[in-house]
């Protein structure tokens, strides 16, 4: 599951910084980058998880 949650995080990174420059929707594009910093943060803290 943190798998998961880590690559959704760098599909939310990626999709911020293709926003920003395209500038086509602000607001969502802050918001993407806010979720993906929490998902990598919650990450950092619960650490490698066992299989």
């Amino acid at each position: 599951m943190s798998g998961l949650l880590y690559i959704i995080a760098i599909i939310l990174i990626i999709g911020w910084v293709l926003g920003y420059f395209v500038y086509s929707a602000p607001a969502l594009i802050h918001i993407l980058l806010v979720l993906a910093i929490i998902a990598i943060v919650l990450r950092l803290i619960r650490g490698k998880e066992p299989v």
